[in-house]
C-alpha cells in the first residue's frame, strides 16, 4: 500500500480547499463489514487538473465525480484518482469497508461478558480511509457530518452532539474544522453518566459489563475532568473549543488514549472493576489531563505535517503531568514522570535511532516513527526547561497568541516560536536550534573544591556525546543540604565549563545536588566519591527530588556507571523509608523488572528477590503502613515470591491477605500468574478460572498466563499463535507476547531467542499495524549475551525490514547491548 508523502501532502494542499465531508456509516451490514457512503466537497485551484482521495474497501461500488460515474477500477493502492476537476467539485463514494482487529480505522469487538458487540473508530495515523473517502493529511482540515444507522438498542457517540431521528439513525451536529486522523465514532449499547460544568455538557461511557464498576467511578473522572478543564481555562484563557467533552471507555484499546475532539477514546481497563493503587487512579488522571490538552494543541491548532508532532504530543505530556500535579488530588505526578518516564526519555535519547524533538517525516512511514519516548517525554522535559527559562507568564502569553493566531487552523514549529518570541521580546531561535534541532542528551558534572569547611570555587562541566557534539543552555537549580538545612542556588548552565561563584564562601555541604527541582533535561554524572552522599542523603530530599535521583540511580546502572547490586540495597532499604506512592510503586518495578530481572546476573537473581519480599513482607506486616501503600505492596509481593504454597494459601476460600488488602478479581488473576510462571498452575486450572468469571479482563489475564507457563507445549502453542495466527485480536496478541519470556524459565526458552528474528518479520507482513505491539512484548529481553545479539545483527542486516520494524529491532538490540555490557558479558 502505497503511503503519503510530504512532497504530496504539500502538492495536494495547494491544489485544493476542502469545503466539507458528509459521510454516512451502515453499521448494521453483517459482522464483518460496514457500508460507507462519503460525499467530499471542494474546490480545485487549477480547473482540469487532478487529485486523488485515499480509501482503503473490502469492496468499492461507486465513485461519482459531478455526477460522473467514475470506474471502481480508478482505486489503486489506495488511491481514486480524480481527474477533470472544476473550480467546485462534489465526490461521492459509497464502498463497503471492512471491521478491524488490530486498532485501526473501526474496530470491532464481542464482550464475552454479556455477548454484546461493540465498535469504536480509531484513526490516527493514516487509518481514516479504513472508514470513509478522504484526503488523509493533517492540513486538510474540513467539517465534518455524520449520520449513522445502528442496532436499535445502541447508543452512538462521536464528535460533538447527535440526533437519534430514529431507534436506528443518528445524525452529529457539524464538527469545526478537522484533520481526517480525528474522526471517530463509538457504538453500542453504551451506559452513560452526564452532567455539565461551566456549561460545558460531559459525559462518560463504558460497556453494559462494565455498569457496576461505571457507578462507582464515574463521580472521581467527572471531578478531574472539571478540575482539569478549569485549569487549562486559567493558564491558555481559551475557552474549551467544543460543544460537549464525552470520554468513552472501549474494550481492546491499543493506546492509553486517542484525543478525538470532543469524544476521547480511553482505553476501558480505566474503569477499575477491582480495587485501584493510587498509582493506577493517578495515572487515569494523567491520561484524561494529556487527552484534554488535545483539545487546544492539535485539535484547534493542527500541526501541518507530521515533522511537527511534537506540537501535539510534548505539549500534552508535559500539560497533562502538570495539570494533573497542581489542579487535582493527584499532588505526585510529577515525581511519576520525574522517576519513570523521563528517564525512559534519556535512554531513547541515547539510543542509534535518536532524533530532534522537531524532527522529519518524508512520509506516513516516518511519521509512525515519530510516536516515541522522544516526541513524548523528551519533549516534555524539554517544555519544563523552557518554562523555567522563560517563565510561565511568558509562556501562557505566547500560547495565547499561538491559539487565537491559529484557531481551526495549521501551524508549524516556526509559528510557535513566533508566538512565544513575541511574548518573550526575543527571539528563541537560538533555543531552538540547541533545543529542538539536535539530538542526543548532555552530561553535567559538578567539580567542587572546599578549604577549612567551605566552598572554595565550584563549576558546572558540560559534555556531549560524539555522535551529536552540541552543548546547549541550561537553567537549573543547585540544592546544596548540610546541617544548616537547604540552599538553593540558580545557574545558567552555558558551554563546556561554567563557573559558579554564588557558591564560593557557602559551607561545605554534606550532599550537593545538581538539577534541584528537576528543571533541566541532562544527565547528572557525580564522582566516586559523591555517589555514598547522595544515597545516603535520599531519605531526606522532598519527594521530587528523590524521584529524580531514583531516576538518575536507575540509568547510572543502564549505562553500567553504577552496580545493579547497590540499587537493589537502596530499594530494599527504601522500603522502610519511602512513603510517596508514586516514588515506591516505580522504584519496586525498576528493582524487580530492570533490576533482578535483567541487570543482575541470573544467579543473583535468586536472592535479590527473597530480599525484596522479605523488605515487602515486613512493610505489610507493620501496623503503621500508610494507608494506600498495601496493595501496591502486596501486588509487588506477588511479583516476586517464588513460594506457590503461600500464593496458593491467598487464593483459598476465605483467606485473610497481608494488610487486610481483599482478594479481587484483579488481585486474584496477578497471584495466578505469578503460579503459572512458577509451575504451580496447568492450562486446566486456567481455563477453569476463566470459566468461573468470563468477561472483563478474565481473556486477557488467562491468554497471558497460559504463554507464561513452563511447559514445552504451553510455549509452542503460544508462539504459534503470537506469530502464525491471524485471526487474533491484537488484544490477544499483546496478553501473549507479553506472558512469554519469563527469566525463570531461560532455558526452556532458548531457542525461541534465535526463532524471533527469523519468525517476526514474517508473522508482521500484512500485520504492519501490530510491529510496535509484537517487537516490544516478544522481544527476547532476558537472552543477554553475544549469541543474541549476532542473531539481532544478522536480522538488521536484511535489506526487507520495514521502517518501523527495522527502529524498533535497534532500539531493543541497543538496549540488550548496553545491558550485555553492564552484566560485563561480551557484546560481539
Amino acid at each position: 500500500m502505497t503511503r503519503l508523502t510530504h512532497w504530496e501532502a504539500q502538492e495536494r494542499a495547494s491544489a485544493t480547499k476542502l469545503g466539507t465531508y458528509d459521510v454516512e456509516l451502515d453499521l448494521t451490514t453483517g459482522d464483518t463489514v460496514f457500508r460507507s457512503t462519503t460525499v467530499v466537497t471542494f474546490s480545485a485551484t487549477t480547473p482540469g487538473g487532478s487529485t486523488f482521495l485515499e480509501l482503503r474497501p473490502a469492496t468499492l461500488h461507486s465513485v461519482v465525480l459531478n455526477g460522473r460515474p467514475l470506474d471502481p477500477a480508478a482505486l489503486a493502492d489506495g488511491r481514486i484518482r480524480l481527474t477533470g476537476l472544476r473550480a467546485q467539485n462534489t465526490v461521492t463514494v459509497v464502498a463497503d469497508m471492512a471491521y478491524s482487529q488490530d486498532g485501526q480505522g473501526i474496530h470491532r469487538t464481542v464482550d464475552a461478558a454479556d455477548g454484546e458487540t461493540y465498535v469504536w473508530a480509531h484513526c490516527a495515523v493514516d487509518a481514516a480511509p479504513r472508514v470513509f473517502a478522504c484526503f488523509d493529511q493533517p492540513d486538510l482540515k474540513a467539517p465534518l457530518i455524520l449520520r449513522v444507522t445502528a442496532p436499535a438498542h445502541w447508543r452512538v457517540l462521536g464528535t460533538g452532539h447527535a440526533e437519534r431521528l430514529d431507534e436506528h439513525r443518528w445524525r452529529f451536529a457539524p464538527t469545526p474544522p478537522q484533520p481526517t486522523y480525528l474522526m471517530t465514532l463509538a457504538a453500542g449499547p453504551y451506559v452513560s453518566h452526564h452532567a455539565e460544568h461551566d456549561g460545558i455538557p460531559l459525559g462518560v461511557h463504558a460497556r453494559a459489563s462494565l455498569a457496576d464498576a461505571l457507578e462507582r467511578e464515574h463521580p472521581e473522572i467527572l471531578e478531574i475532568t472539571a478540575q482539569c478543564l478549569d485549569e487549562y481555562h486559567r493558564l491558555f484563557g481559551v475557552r474549551y473549543p467544543y460543544s460537549r467533552y464525552d470520554q468513552v471507555f472501549v474494550p481492546e484499546f491499543g493506546n492509553l488514549a486517542m484525543e478525538n475532539p470532543g469524544c476521547v477514546l480511553i482505553r476501558d481497563q480505566f474503569v477499575f472493576e477491582s480495587e485501584p493503587t493510587g498509582a493506577d487512579r493517578e495515572d487515569r488522571a494523567v491520561v484524561i489531563a494529556h487527552e484534554m490538552a488535545h483539545m487546544w494543541f492539535g485539535n484547534l491548532v493542527t500541526m501541518r505535517w507530521w515533522n511537527d508532532l511534537w506540537l501535539n504530543e510534548s505539549f500534552a505530556d508535559y500539560m497533562g503531568h502538570r495539570v494533573a500535579s497542581d489542579a487535582t488530588r493527584f499532588t505526585g505526578a510529577r515525581m511519576s514522570f520525574a522517576v519513570g518516564r523521563k528517564g525512559q526519555g534519556y535512554a531513547a535519547d541515547q539510543r542509534p535511532t535518536t532524533h530532534p524533538v522537531a524532527g522529519t517525516a518524508a512520509d506516513i512511514d516516518e511519521a509512525e516513527l515519530a510516536f516515541d519516548r522522544i516526541s513524548y517525554f523528551k519533549g516534555s522535559a524539554v517544555l519544563r526547561q523552557l518554562a523555567a527559562r522563560l517563565g510561565d507568564e511568558v509562556l501562557f502569553a505566547g500560547l495565547r497568541r499561538y491559539f487565537e493566531r491559529h484557531a481551526w487552523s495549521n501551524a508549524t514549529t516556526e509559528d510557535f516560536l513566533a508566538a512565544l518570541g513575541e511574548a518573550a521580546g526575543a527571539g528563541l531561535t537560538e533555543w531552538a536550534e540547541q533545543w529542538l534541532a539536535t539530538a542526543d542528551v548532555n552530561t553535567l558534572t559538578p567539580v567542587v573544591r572546599t578549604e577549612n569547611g567551605r566552598i572554595a570555587s565550584a563549576e558546572i562541566l558540560q559534555s556531549a556525546p560524539a555522535a551529536h557534539p552540541v552543548l546547549r543552555d541550561h537553567t537549573l537549580d543547585i540544592g546544596l543540604y548540610g546541617p544548616e538545612g537547604r540552599t538553593v542556588v540558580r545557574a545558567e548552565v552555558r558551554g563546556a565549563r561554567t563557573p559558579l561563584p554564588a557558591l564560593t564562601g557557602l559551607p561545605a555541604p554534606g550532599l550537593l545536588l545538581l538539577n534541584d527541582g528537576d528543571l533541566a533535561y541532562a544527565k547528572v554524572r557525580y564522582d566516586a566519591s559523591a555517589t555514598p552522599a547522595l544515597a545516603a542523603g535520599l531519605p531526606g530530599l522532598n519527594p521530587l527530588n528523590r524521584a529524580m535521583v531514583w531516576g538518575s540511580l536507575l540509568l547510572s546502572v543502564q549505562d553500567g556507571s553504577y552496580p545493579a547490586a547497590d540499587y537493589l540495597t537502596l530499594a530494599v532499604a527504601a522500603l522502610a523509608t519511602e512513603r510517596e506512592l508514586p516514588i515506591l510503586t516505580e522504584v519496586l518495578r525498576q528493582a524487580r523488572t530492570e533490576i533482578a530481572d535483567r541487570y543482575l546476573a541470573p544467579e543473583a537473581r535468586d536472592q535479590a528477590l527473597a530480599a525484596l519480599c522479605a523488605g515487602l513482607s515486613g512493610l505489610l506486616s507493620d501496623p503503621a503502613t500508610a494507608p494506600g501503600l498495601g496493595l501496591p505492596a502486596l501486588r509487588a509481593l506477588v511479583d516476586c515470591t517464588a513460594d506457590p504454597e503461600l500464593l496458593h494459601g491467598w487464593l483459598a476460600p476465605g483467606a485473610v491477605l497481608p494488610a487486610g488488602v481483599p482478594l479481587d478479581a484483579d488481585l486474584a488473576w496477578r497471584i495466578r500468574y505469578r503460579l503459572a510462571v512458577l509451575g504451580g498452575l496447568d492450562a486446566d486450572d486456567l481455563a477453569a478460572a476463566e470459566a468461573a468469571a468470563p468477561g472483563g479482563q478474565s481473556a486477557q489475564w488467562a491468554a497471558k498466563c497460559r504463554a507464561a507457563l513452563p511447559d514445552p507445549v504451553a510455549k509452542k502453542a503460544a508462539w504459534e499463535a503470537v506469530t502464525g495466527d491471524r485471526t487474533l485480536s491484537h488484544h490477544t496478541v499483546w496478553s501473549l507476547a507479553e506472558g512469554f519470556w519469563q527469566p525463570e524459565q531461560a532455558a526452556r526458552t532458548a531457542e525461541y531467542a534465535d526463532r524471533f528474528f527469523s519468525d517476526v518479520p514474517a508473522a508482521l507482513e500484512g500485520r504492519e499495524g501490530l510491529t510496535v505491539l509484537l517487537v516490544r512484548y516478544l522481544y527476547p529481553r532476558y537472552a543477554a549475551g553475544p549469541g543474541t545479539l549476532r542473531a539481532a545483527d544478522r536480522a538488521l542486516a536484511r535489506t526487507d525490514l520495514g521502517p518501523l520494524l527495522r527502529r524498533n529491532l535497534t532500539d531493543l538490540t541497543d538496549d540488550l547491548r548496553r545491558l550485555t555490557a553492564a552484566r560485563g558479558l561480551e557484546t560481539r
